[in-house]
């Protein structure tokens, strides 16, 4: 268990207040977008935190590219779907929200010195060893962020971690004590390995349509926003020196080193010439939406026009929360930014979700079907057999011996072993996150005179998980969670 521990510790400590950041440094490029297909906006309230469409997507999408990572590239929609995914990407948004209510009633605050000293350590933002504020601006963009929605998430990071400094987990002796005698044990088991190669599903669209029934709710189509929009590129301008020194010296504070420090023109200069593109761009982005409200737009504007929603979007998901909260009697939305482009956008109509038929559906349910339905019979053929079964016979092994256990690999055997030195059953069946079920007997049990001394940063890890997931239980049973989407 604990050698399982150590190999795996990043996965096992609670991710609750693993943000973006995470997400950010895992390189997410895309992967596995849920569709979501409902209008963007709450998806949950959980006490005095709301938890949006838009957060529940960077949590699912940073799960995804987690275990894609650990799959090594072969991780894709059916084995989301099989993982329950959507499930566990709603999971740790409430408890990162039961952490926050717990922030609230302690009234605890970030200051902005706190975000950028956490923020100018993060090293994917580095070149040659420093932080780049260029490099940060190219990695957000990257992964469709803005610096406001990064920084906003690096804040609850630190928040959560200030909280969780107020309650320090300290390991003492007979702890250690304790989890040495648990290594010494020894059993010696009889077992064997189930597979779903040993049932067979019925595959007909009578039963997968039967099991969709139960479940169509969740197999929606987008809310399709169509709209007509502006596009106003970058513009670059030549500047006299008189009107950048002007603008330097009415703006002299915008342009800082990290330590805050003010620039000298001649440092600052490019930096002047940045800003002022970006104002005369707003500022033209700004006249034409105030001429497309009026109906005076300009003959030579192009006006686009598209259909977007959470799986078809030329925007960011910030651009589409926005583009939601618009209605076709209010339907212009002032100039918003991406990629230095402005867009100026007029919502012409919205054309709801409804419930895909099944035979639209039926792709996306199959994999899922097939997958409850393995795990049902699995579960059923270990339960009439877990009893008279006859396998393997293995030696003596500890909850460390997981290359003692030939007929699994090493992940599951680690797996299984952590699983069966912590029950108090001696014959039964163990369900590991393969999806294997291993049948068990305990047919003979000794105590070991001497184990490996155990590492102190592993007991003080287990301590922890056990530690978090029991504040957990007590915050969920303090704040109300309320999930406002059908099907989450």
């Amino acid at each position: 268990m604990i050698t399982w521990m150590q190999k795996h510790k990043k996965y096992l400590i609670i991710t609750i207040w693993i943000s973006t950041i995470a997400f950010v440094g895992a390189g997410f490029v895309g992967w596995g977008q849920y569709n979501y297909n409902n209008k963007a906006g709450s998806v949950a309230q959980v006490g005095e935190i709301e938890l949006t469409r838009g957060e529940l997507q960077k949590s699912y999408s940073r799960l995804y590219a987690q275990y894609n990572e650990m799959f090594q590239g072969n991780f894709d929609e059916e084995k989301a779907k099989a993982f329950g995914l959507q499930r566990q990407a709603l999971k740790q948004l409430t408890d990162q929200a039961l952490l926050l209510n717990l922030v609230k009633s302690y009234d605890m605050s970030v200051n902005n010195v706190e975000i950028l000293e956490r923020l100018t350590k993060q090293e994917y933002f580095f070149e040659d060893g420093v932080f780049n504020k260029e490099i940060y601006k190219q990695v957000l963009s990257r992964n469709n962020l803005t610096m406001a929605e990064y920084e906003a998430d690096l804040k609850k990071q630190l928040l959560i971690t200030k909280i969780l400094e107020l309650m320090p987990v300290e390991v003492t002796k007979n702890e250690i004590n304790i989890l040495e005698t648990v290594m010494k044990i020894s059993d010696k088991i009889n077992y064997k390995v189930l597979t779903d190669k040993e049932i067979t599903v019925d595959s007909s669209d009578t039963a997968i349509k039967s099991f969709w029934e139960t479940k169509k709710q969740d197999y929606m189509t987008d809310v399709v926003y169509q709209i007509q929009y502006i596009e106003q590129e970058d513009i670059n301008l030549t500047y006299t020196d008189a009107k950048i020194s002007s603008y330097y010296k009415d703006n002299k504070t915008h342009f800082k080193t990290l330590d805050g420090k003010i620039l000298p023109l001649e440092k600052a200069r490019e930096r002047v010439i940045e800003e002022l593109n970006e104002k005369a761009t707003k500022d033209m982005a700004l006249r034409n939406y105030i001429s497309y409200k009026k109906n005076r737009l300009d003959a030579n504007i192009t006006l686009n026009s598209a259909d977007i929603s959470t799986t078809n979007n030329i925007f960011n998901s910030e651009i589409l929360e926005k583009i939601s909260k618009i209605s076709v009697t209010t339907p212009y939305m002032k100039p918003v930014t991406m990629d230095k482009k402005y867009y100026t956008i007029k919502l012409v109509k919205t054309v709801p979700s409804k419930v895909k038929d099944f035979k639209d559906a039926k792709d996306e349910v199959f994999p899922l079907y097939l997958a409850e339905m393995k795990k049902e019979k699995l579960l059923a053929l270990a339960n009439s057999s877990y009893k008279t079964f006859k396998g393997v016979d293995s030696d003596f092994i500890t909850v460390t011996d997981s290359d003692k256990l030939d007929k699994l690999n090493s992940e599951d055997s680690r797996e299984f072993l952590e699983k069966l030195f912590t029950t108090q059953k001696k014959e039964s069946f163990i369900v590991l996150n393969s999806g294997k079920v291993v049948l068990y007997k305990i047919v003979e049990q000794k105590l070991l005179s001497t184990v490996e001394k155990m590492d102190n940063s592993s007991i003080e890890n287990l301590k922890t998980n056990i530690f978090n997931d029991a504040l957990i239980k007590n915050l969920d049973s303090k704040y109300n969670t309320e999930i406002l989407v059908e099907g989450l």
